[in-house]
């Protein structure tokens, strides 16, 4: 077993369910600096990725955090992005494909950290019966201390394309694609941070899993390497998912934000 893939793994997966981000974001460009080409960490990425979001989501699912129905709608334009992503992978230079990311990373960064306060409040009259989303639409409650939060996604056609812009990226770089997903979710769509990050870690692994797929068929997973970074990242993910639902969503806001800033800086350093 490779012990700086294992800790990597763990780091950056615990780091991306806390967020929702994904934590190939910041895997692949770490795994770079260490050595690896950039060809064989995209793969290792998504990896991560589809371990990471089967190991968090129990805990967010028995918490009513994922909204399966946003997840899915907005999943089949990520999806379909991916594998158009990774069909394209060997067409864009490593330098302008790493600079994108990072742009695209810190200005999601700095929109999350602009907001203040909390969209979604309390209402009354709901109770833990209420807590889930609600089936046939894109709306439901979660719990906020005490209280009981109703939510509703809207701009569903900006969310989509966003979606869409995310699963390219993911199959390109090898990255998740959720540091676009979870910000687009809450600031876009209006869905509250806690939720949205949760449905993004949720569904990040069917992304993942389309890029794979062709990653497969073009001969570049290394099994040995997929095993250790998959175990890494089941625990992380695991400890990232305890250490989410411990937060309000100002706190969860503010480290998305500041984790979307330091993957622009890393992927700029790489470029």
């Amino acid at each position: 077993m490779n012990w700086t893939e294992f800790a990597l793994a763990v780091v950056t997966s615990a780091v991306g369910a806390v967020g929702g981000l994904g934590g190939a974001v910041l895997l692949v460009p770490f795994l770079v600096l260490t050595g690896t080409t950039p060809r064989a960490a995209a793969p290792l990425g998504l990896v991560s990725v589809a371990a990471g979001s089967s190991a968090a989501g129990a805990r967010q699912l028995s918490a009513g955090l994922v909204n399966h129905r946003l997840g899915i709608t907005t999943e089949l334009f990520a999806s379909g992005g991916a594998v158009a992503g990774a069909l394209a992978s060997g067409l864009a230079s490593d330098r302008a494909l790493k600079l994108v990311l990072a742009a695209v990373a810190f200005a999601a960064g700095v929109l999350s950290a602009k907001r203040k306060g909390i969209r979604n409040l309390p209402a009354e009259g709901l109770t833990s019966g209420d807590v889930g989303e609600h089936f046939g639409s894109l709306s439901g409650v979660y719990q906020l201390a005490d209280g009981f939060v109703p939510y509703r996604a809207k701009r569903l056609p900006s969310g989509a394309a966003l979606f869409g812009v995310a699963g390219i990226l993911a199959g390109l770089s090898g990255a998740s694609g959720g540091f676009v997903k979870t910000p687009a979710t809450s600031e876009v769509m209006h869905v509250p941070v806690r939720v949205a990050a949760a449905t993004t870690t949720f569904t990040i692994g069917v992304t993942s899993a389309a890029g794979l797929i062709v990653f497969a068929l073009q001969d570049r997973l290394n099994l040995l390497s997929c095993a250790t970074i998959c175990a890494g990242s089941i625990v992380g993910a695991t400890v990232g998912s305890a250490v989410q639902s411990r937060l309000g969503p100002a706190h969860v806001r503010r480290f998305l934000s500041a984790a979307l800033v330091v993957v622009a800086v890393v992927l700029v350093v790489r470029a």
